[in-house]
């Protein structure tokens, strides 16, 4: 089995805010550094794609600066990404994968907690099926809310602050109404890596139109293939927001950065 892993890095990260998702610290390596290590020393494993920031092209050269010489020493290549969506940056890596690459696992570069039982799981699952996905049962009842949001003022219990702040301050509160309550039955959340033979997840990406595709294996179920489900991790989160980040140093058990002496923040 040989095995090439697609990283893509390109994503704006806006829910994460204004900072650098995938340079925030686990341990003292950063976020995109920790989810390479996770395959860099895999004997199945034997090349690894980043996909990073193409636009503009000063950003991909700060990428590259800023951990292009890590990723090398884990025998990492960096390559563009895509612009908009995740899928360009998938296919444009695609073209960098070795022809000798049996299977393409495509791992999200913020899912730095993914155990090496699950990737044993997965790529064990691999040898003998298609295309393989981590998934994990959805345990919490699931609503569909509608398209428009009410909002309101919360009134605070605070007649001199009203009348010093007027409408200022004051706290405003959205609603979406319920639509339905979704039967939850054989749902499950998608995780990565997502694992496929080679030249069947080159074909899946070959098609004219690749939109609306927020994973891979849609991708290959367009083409009418099977996509064979193993049993995810729920450690295995996607660190998409702050509080996302705490929860990944309480799995991994790390601590936050030490912050510097107030006499040096500035």
């Amino acid at each position: 089995m040989n095995v090439c892993v697609i990283i893509p890095a390109a994503g704006r990260s806006r829910r994460f805010g204004q900072s650098d998702k995938l340079g925030q610290d686990l341990g003292g390596r950063a976020m995109l550094i920790r989810t390479v290590e996770l395959f860099a020393k895999r004997e199945e494993v034997k090349s690894i794609i980043v996909a990073g920031p193409p636009d503009p092209p000063e950003e991909y050269q700060a990428f590259r600066e800023k951990y292009g010489a890590t990723l090398g020493f884990h025998g990492a290549t960096v390559v563009e990404g895509g612009r908009v969506d995740r899928w360009e940056t998938v296919k444009s890596a695609l073209a960098r994968v070795p022809d000798d690459a049996t299977h393409i696992a495509v791992h999200d570069a913020a899912r730095p907690g993914a155990s090496r039982e699950l990737l044993d799981r997965v790529f064990e699952a691999a040898e003998n099926l298609p295309a393989v996905i981590p998934v994990v049962e959805i345990g919490a009842t699931i609503k569909r809310l509608g398209e428009q949001a009410e909002s309101f003022e919360v009134a605070e219990d605070d007649g001199i602050a009203d009348a010093i702040l007027g409408d200022v301050g004051k706290k405003a509160v959205e609603a979406r109404s319920v639509e339905a309550t979704i039967d939850r039955t054989n749902l499950v959340e998608v995780q990565t890596p997502q694992v496929f033979r080679a030249d069947l997840l080159k074909r899946a990406y070959a098609a004219e139109d690749l939109s609306g595709a927020t994973d891979d294996a849609s991708l290959v179920e367009r083409l009418g293939e099977k996509v064979y489900a193993v049993e995810g991790d729920v450690r295995n989160l996607k660190v998409t927001t702050p509080a996302d980040l705490k929860l990944m140093r309480a799995v991994l058990n790390l601590k936050p950065p030490a912050e510097r002496p107030v006499h040096k923040r500035f």
